[in-house]
């Protein structure tokens, strides 16, 4: 019977083994994909960060890259830890797991709490950072993610193209007679901005707060989601991790 029971722990720990390195296999992918979409975010995606007061967009994009690195160092530790069947390995393995699985839920439960200010945020600062900041010394940043934001949206202004009015730019006589940025106009030319008609700038379309929100909500609801998603798979890492350590324990006695 004790012959019996050894064999069948035996068989029970090699079948654990080739699942958690098939897991790890999937989870060192995964945090490759988390990685992606981080540098995605913060490379191609963050063109608009300066027009926004609070940081936690940006912070949200960096607890990603973070965790994509640590998810592939931790995927190919898993590995070790499996086949040489070391529990030392296994509990820094499992304890690297949670440290991840927490920096994915802080990632996806602040990309979710961004999401539901993101509104109030813009409406109480984006105006001012385009009335009071384009084109000032020292804001190429805040001047080039303007122009960019109302090329791309088709839009003029934050809430419309009179906002422009309250310019400081505008107001100083630095922007050489123009009563809206270059940037507002359907085809840009140099001084296109003097003419405010419907036919020259984006006037009927809107201004760009609603398309900046959805375009960030967009974004958030992407880190979110696969900052959840993959902390749910590594829930079952970490029971796969559990059992495999309890069976090596159980055969070591």
């Amino acid at each position: 019977m004790g012959e019996f029971n050894e064999k069948k722990a035996t068989c029970g720990t090699v079948c654990l083994k080739y699942l958690l390195f098939t897991y790890n296999c999937c989870f060192w992918l995964a945090g490759l994909a988390v990685m992606a979409v981080g540098i995605w975010t913060l490379a191609l995606k963050s063109d608009y960060i300066s027009l926004l007061a609070s940081s936690t967009y940006l912070a949200t994009a960096y607890i990603l890259v973070v965790a994509g690195v640590v998810v592939m160092v931790t995927g190919v530790l898993g590995c070790c830890a499996t086949f040489k069947e070391r529990r030392n390995l296994l509990r820094l393995y499992f304890i690297l797991l949670l440290l991840i699985f927490l920096l994915e839920i802080i990632a996806g439960v602040l990309a979710y709490v961004y999401y539901q200010q993101l509104n109030t945020e813009l409406k109480e600062n984006l105006k001012d950072t385009m009335t009071k900041q384009y084109h000032q010394p020292g804001q190429e940043g805040v001047t080039s993610a303007v122009d960019k934001l109302q090329q791309e949206f088709h839009c003029c202004g934050s809430n419309n193209s009179q906002d422009w009015r309250d310019s400081e730019w505008i107001r100083s006589g630095e922007a050489g007679g123009r009563v809206v940025p270059d940037s507002c106009c359907k085809t840009v030319v140099p001084g296109c901005g003097q003419r405010d008609h419907a036919s020259n700038i984006y006037k009927v379309e809107g201004g760009c707060i609603t398309k900046l929100e959805t375009f960030i909500q967009e974004h958030l609801r992407v880190i979110g989601a696969v900052g959840i998603g993959i902390a749910c798979v590594q829930v079952f890492g970490m029971v796969f991790t559990c059992c495999l350590y309890r069976s090596l324990k159980l055969e070591h006695y």
